[in-house]
């Protein structure tokens, strides 16, 4: 680890509050990366008959525990789980409710308040929301990495084409921009809504089209102002490809902006997904989605539970990432690393 690393990682220990909202992201992250071992309708191990099963991995039919059908078995079955108690044992995850589960065995008309079974109530169609919010939060964090990922790798080649070759290549570049920035985005996304199935994929493919435009005149900025410094000069001097001298000369130093802007962007996509689930042009319907519960609230204001639950999840999860891109732009800032 070089010096000028070590003064950067300091420097984003030093700000208390980036720092501590980055360990917070990090343990939300990955306890949504293992939400069906959280929040599931199937056991995670079964013993029956001295057999240990683990349903919360494999499908197993109704008739592995004595059933009579050959269906994938349903564990909420008062049947199936008195067999289970009879000749075993089950060890069920904390929330016994996936995304999907119907909480059918309650007092309350749809949306249910919270309670002892479902912690945060249930939606309008009686699915638990705390079930809801784990799934949601993985898809939301997951997607925004994928988006911020793509987005930024075309934006940071497009950026440095445009910036170490100047001329022609970059007047073109930059006219092509300002035409595609002034394309009607949502317009557009509902087109494509209308045309192609939603989905993870074709979200991330149509969200590309416009997210990567952020990053280009950072990167190019930058390749503009190295492209003349005399290590660059002699690299090329002594026969290096110009493909080599942006990978290995220009690139590092482009890269402190464009890791500064990260986690802005990845905000950035995480309000996007939000916003169209949130306007019905999201994921499939029955997804679990941080926007398909704010629409819910929306829907349902004798349910405050759902609207408050949802403004309060994404509030948070948005000031974290702001909290940990402010840490990491002073961890970058040389007035706050000399020394």
């Amino acid at each position: 680890m070089t010096p000028l690393t070590r003064r950067r990682l300091a420097a984003f220990r030093r700000n208390r509050r980036g720092y501590w909202s980055l360990w917070i992201f990090l343990v939300i992250f990955i306890l949504s990366l293992f939400a069906e071992f959280i929040a599931n309708d199937r056991p995670l191990v079964v013993d029956y008959d001295g057999h240990l099963f683990f349903p919360v991995l494999v499908n197993y039919t109704e008739t592995t525990f004595g059933g009579q059908f050959p269906t994938f078995a349903d564990y909420r079955d008062p049947y199936l789980a008195a067999r289970i108690k009879a000749h075993g044992w089950a060890i069920w995850p904390p929330i016994r409710f996936n995304y999907r589960t119907i909480a059918f065995n309650r007092d309350h008309s749809f949306p249910a308040p919270p309670s002892a079974e479902n912690w945060l109530g249930t939606d309008d169609m009686g699915r638990d929301v705390l079930a809801r919010l784990i799934y949601g939060l993985r898809l939301s964090i997951l997607f925004g990495l994928a988006l911020t990922a793509v987005s930024s790798a075309i934006g940071v080649a497009a950026g440095a084409i445009q910036g170490y070759f100047g001329g022609l290549i970059d007047l073109v570049g930059q006219r092509f921009m300002e035409i595609w920035g002034g394309l009607p985005q949502l317009l557009i996304l509902i087109i494509v809504a209308s045309i192609l199935a939603p989905g993870f994929w074709t979200l991330l493919g149509v969200l590309t089209l416009f997210s990567w435009t952020s990053l280009v005149g950072v990167v190019r900025a930058e390749f503009l102002r190295a492209r003349n410094f005399d290590y660059v000069r002699a690299a090329k001097a002594m026969g290096m490809s110009d493909l080599r001298v942006m990978v290995r000369h220009v690139l590092p130093n482009a890269m402190v902006a464009t890791l500064t802007f990260m986690p802005f962007i990845l905000n950035a996509s995480v309000v996007a997904l939000t916003a169209l689930d949130f306007l019905g042009l999201g994921m499939p319907p029955g997804s679990a989605s941080l926007g398909d519960l704010l629409r819910q609230g929306k829907d349902n204001l004798q349910a405050p539970w759902l609207g408050l639950t949802g403004f309060l999840v994404v509030a948070v999860l948005l000031t974290l990432l702001v909290f940990v891109g402010e840490a990491v732009r002073d961890a970058f800032d040389p007035r706050k690393t000399m020394g």
